[in-house]
């Protein structure tokens, strides 16, 4: 039996990677740290296999990049749901056969437990996660803090800087839901010169009080630094802080964007086979009710929601901070995967250009 190996990116740095028999590429902090825990080091010793963990800002560049050169070092990688559909439809991931995914307990087959669109040609969902925004509740008086999409645009209101991600996904339909578009019609808007005029013309608003992130730990530390009053964020990484850390911040989620996180196997991944049962495991029940006892993101699977989740604190029932809970999908978006990957370019280079201006 192979003696398990669980390395930081540290040691990776150092050239340790090459002792591993499958490496993981995801996003670091607290959402890398749940994979961790629940997927990379269970599997590592229910098979007897090496595993690492690397990060990357969005792992979806690198692998590109890796496979692109023929030089591919990374076995899977969590991958946002456009991405993954890209970077499939452009050759540079593996197909996944469904078939081989775990059944639920019950033995329906996974495709019908997956609740629709978790499953991909080359993708598997890990967690419905969203994003959202959240403010210091020191920074308000009681009873008079943001509660919804508008509020966070309000400056007279709510003053103070406002933290955004640096990039168009999210930022532009949030700009237009706080600006007075029902999520219905979110996409056919942004999907006109005007409706793209709109957009911006909302993040005009706040732009001169803006700071931009790029990583996803950057958010709730900007928040706990007290650069910003309030900033978008991925739900994970707020609740982990408020929970974790005892940060007093809040989640308002109106407004949010939720969408799948992927797991996915490069082309050409040095382990492919490995890679496969490594999917196949954490994305069985188990493994996804495992992910959301460590991160407040839903899981993908019918059957892993079946039974109350709790924490891993094992007193904080996880409903009421998912984004898939009833209450928290009130004016609420499920992110267009096909509307990103038709516009992705065109709309990043508008923005890139707007932030010049």
């Amino acid at each position: 039996m192979k003696k398990t190996l669980i390395l930081t990116t540290a040691l990776v740095s150092l050239g340790f990677a090459a002792n591993a028999d499958v490496t993981v590429m995801s996003w670091g902090g607290a959402y890398g740290a749940a994979q961790t825990e629940a997927h990379v080091k269970p599997w590592a010793a229910a098979t007897g296999n090496a595993a690492v963990m690397v990060d990357a800002d969005n792992p979806a560049q690198p692998i590109k990049a890796m496979v692109e050169a023929g030089n591919v070092t990374v076995d899977v990688a969590s991958l946002e749901y456009a991405d993954a559909v890209r970077l499939c439809d452009e050759g540079v991931l593996e197909p996944i056969d469904a078939a081989m995914l775990t059944p639920a307990p019950d033995g329906t087959p996974a495709i019908d437990d997956f609740f629709p669109g978790a499953v991909t040609e080359c993708g598997v969902s890990t967690d419905t996660w969203a994003n959202v925004y959240a403010y210091d509740t020191t920074k308000f008086p009681e009873g008079a803090a943001p509660t919804t999409a508008a509020d966070f645009f309000d400056l007279a209101k709510f003053p103070g800087k406002r933290g955004l991600r640096k990039g168009a996904k999210a930022v532009l339909e949030f700009a237009l839901m706080a600006d007075g578009v029902a999520p219905a019609d979110v996409y056919a808007t942004l999907d006109t010169p005007e409706g793209v005029d709109r957009a911006f013309a909302k993040l005009d608003t706040i732009k001169a009080d803006v700071v931009w992130w790029e990583a996803g730990a950057q958010a709730p530390q900007l928040l706990a630094d007290g650069e910003v009053v309030m900033t978008t964020a991925y739900n994970g990484r707020i609740f982990g802080a408020a929970i974790e850390e005892g940060k007093p911040f809040q989640i308002v989620w109106d407004g949010q964007l939720y969408e799948n996180e992927l797991y996915v196997v490069p082309k050409g991944a040095p382990n492919k086979d490995l890679a496969m049962d490594f999917i196949k495991f954490a994305t069985s029940t188990e493994g996804l009710r495992a992910q959301a006892s460590h991160i407040s993101y839903g899981p993908p699977r019918k059957s892993a929601n079946a039974e109350k989740l709790m924490y891993k604190d094992g007193k904080t029932e996880m409903g009421p901070h998912l984004p898939t809970s009833p209450e928290n999908m009130t004016n609420s978006l499920l992110t267009s995967s096909d509307f990103w990957v038709d516009h992705d370019s065109e709309l990043n280079e508008r923005f890139q250009a707007w932030l010049s201006q």
